[in-house]
């Protein structure tokens, strides 16, 4: 299964302090830190999410498709996640809500303009 999964970023702090606060939600906290790489887990053992400055030293930029989903506990953990990453300055991509019968989704796209998905099984 997934280890982890990585986001590009031209700008490491700004990054951190967007992540720090929208993962808090999901009881995330940071589990590695390198000079251009920033990665958070919810617990030892468990599949981490990062974001780094790229390797090659080029401009960090959006996959078109490229899409990280973050798991919620339920439709209102969805419901706060799509709020509290609004409130640090993420940009709308669809509204809370359910989409076909056994998904409740949010997306909203980071400071960097990447995409993100909040998800829980409808129900």
């Amino acid at each position: 299964m997934i280890a982890y999964s990585t986001l590009g970023t031209n700008d490491l702090t700004r990054a951190a302090e967007f992540y720090d606060a929208l993962l808090a939600e999901v009881g995330a906290g940071r589990a590695l830190e390198m000079d251009r790489l920033i990665a958070w887990a919810a617990g030892a053992g468990q599949p981490m999410f990062a974001v780094c400055t790229p390797e090659n030293g080029d401009a960090a930029s959006v996959g078109n498709g490229t899409m990280i989903a973050l798991a919620g506990a339920n439709a209102a953990a969805v419901d706060s996640l799509h709020a509290k990453a609004m409130s640090l300055g993420a940009t709308d991509e669809g509204a809370p809500g359910l989409r076909g019968d056994a998904f409740y989704l949010a997306y909203v796209r980071d400071l960097d303009g990447n995409k993100l998905a909040f998800f829980a099984p409808a129900g």
